[in-house]
């Protein structure tokens, strides 16, 4: 069986990717949540690490003898795994296109994660009204996704932002929950799209399961003092 490993669910956005993608696409795996106590390279979470991963960073995932690495990675190796589950669209261009809007989010939207990290617990809406005051960045990267949201929703129809859920979809959920966190001003049609993303019972098990964990970690958290 599959075994995926990912740090802390209400912080670790690019574990969130892969989880959602496994869940949602009902792809049976044994999961294994690492404690982030810290990234220094002696840190238990790094130490845990070092022994199974090349890089030492989540997420990761093992299927018998091939250790996948990296999120992208993962994603398309679970593509080619499980073709019977779909998870990129069937239409060659529209694969094109999904296949081009998860990799500008894998390499892009800087200032979207570092003003805003993915903090699932969290309520911080007078945090978001000063980072999209200060932010041109932020409103930049903001501005882009929901143009990209827009064009696919009005393309494809929706729900999702090629009809039916695929790779993309769990690729933006982390992008979502930051929405939603700082509650960053977002047109109707995208906000429509941001809520329909947070009630697939992929990303809401990921989210329980976040809310569950009780654990703050000052070092994510710069913003605050304390957890709620």
């Amino acid at each position: 069986m599959l075994k995926f490993y990912t740090g802390n669910k209400n912080y670790s956005s690019w574990s969130m990717r892969v989880g959602v993608l496994l869940a949602q696409a009902q792809i049976p795996h044994e999961e294994t949540v690492l404690r982030m106590d810290s990234f220094a390279p002696d840190s238990d979470f790094k130490r845990q690490l070092r022994a199974i991963s090349p890089t030492g960073k989540v997420p990761l995932l093992i299927d018998g003898d091939v250790t996948v690495w990296e999120s992208l990675a993962i994603v398309e190796y679970l593509a080619e795994r499980f073709p019977e589950k779909h998870l990129w669209p069937q239409d060659r261009g529209a694969r094109a296109r999904a296949r081009s809007v998860v990799a500008e989010l894998h390499g892009g939207f800087g200032a979207l994660r570092q003003h805003c990290g993915m903090n699932i617990e969290a309520h911080l809406p007078k945090v978001g009204a000063i980072v999209w005051r200060d932010q041109p960045a932020v409103r930049a990267d903001v501005q882009r996704a929901v143009d990209i949201f827009s064009e696919l929703l009005a393309t494809h129809g929706g729900p999702m932002l090629f009809g039916g859920f695929c790779i993309a979809d769990a690729y933006y959920a982390p992008m979502c929950m930051r929405f939603a966190t700082y509650e960053l001003p977002l047109p109707p049609a995208v906000q429509g799209y941001v809520d329909r993303v947070r009630q697939l019972p992929g990303v809401r098990a990921w989210v329980d399961a976040a809310r569950a964990e009780h654990d703050f970690l000052a070092f994510e958290e710069p913003y605050r003092l304390h957890g709620d």
